[in-house]
């Protein structure tokens, strides 16, 4: 029996979807039929890539958003809602980081990291999940994804970053928390946990001494292309995955089984 995934009438908001993992999740669900919200701060590069999706046929629109202010978080979903319609999948993917040693680490240092993967992680899914919830009241069938996205990170201290590790196990825990919270109103919460992905933020670095040697110690020796996340994160948008909630999944070529 084949399952033909098909997203044509739902509705995506991506957060952080100016550049890498973002904007290729935004590229992945619209491929799929989805109507794609873009939303970050760069509303400049959202409009280049709104401009590349429909170019491939695809539907999107664009809203400003800071996760690191309410006030803005409600009005870009308030936006979303007015130009696209009802959100029916979260990818909350916004994330930062810096790499230094922890005695290293400044309150602006942390509240820069917590303030983003964290804080602004769980307002912006807060608020999602208001509007999924009141819709679910009177439709009590229809379903909601949020897939937020964490990082292995999450799961394993990587030297330097140890502030990232702290704010992405805290987008673990806060995945499992939704989950067992909202999952009577069938709004299915689930957590990517990827690995190494090569990006426009990083490629540099991995063209590095340091950055190859990291590299040398993967279990195939090399990074992720954001396109080999495009199966789990469609899966996890996708009705079929009902039975899925809670799940904190690693993408990361092996990387955890070491």
């Amino acid at each position: 029996m084949g399952i033909e995934v098909n997203f044509e009438g739902k509705i995506a908001l991506v957060t952080g979807a100016s550049s890498g993992l973002g904007a290729r999740f935004a590229k992945a669900l619209a491929g799929a039929g989805a109507q794609v919200v873009l939303a970050s701060r760069r509303v400049d590069r959202l409009k280049e890539l709104r401009a590349e999706i429909e170019a491939d046929g695809g539907a999107a629109h664009v809203v400003t958003l800071d996760v690191t202010d309410l006030a803005s978080i409600k009005s870009a979903l308030a936006h979303a809602e007015t130009e696209a319609g009802p959100i029916d999948i979260l990818v909350n993917n916004s994330g930062v980081s810096t790499t230094q040693r922890l005695l290293d680490v400044s309150p602006e240092d942390y509240a820069y990291v917590m303030d983003t993967n964290l804080r602004g992680s769980f307002f912006v899914a807060q608020q999602a999940a208001k509007r999924m919830i009141q819709r679910a009241k009177g439709d009590p069938k229809k379903q909601h994804r949020i897939i937020n996205i964490a990082s292995v990170a999450g799961l394993r201290v990587l030297p330097q970053i140890g502030v990232y590790c702290m704010s992405k196990a805290g987008v673990v825990q806060m995945t499992k928390a939704m989950a067992v919270e909202w999952g009577k109103y069938n709004i299915n919460v689930n957590a990517i946990c990827p690995g190494y992905i090569s990006t426009e933020i990083n490629e540099e670095y991995f063209a590095t001494e340091q950055g190859k040697k990291l590299i040398d110690m993967l279990p195939r020796k090399r990074p992720g292309k954001p396109e080999d996340l495009d199966g789990l994160l469609l899966l996890l948008a996708a009705e079929e995955s009902h039975f899925i909630n809670g799940a904190i999944i690693t993408a990361d070529d092996g990387m955890m089984a070491q």
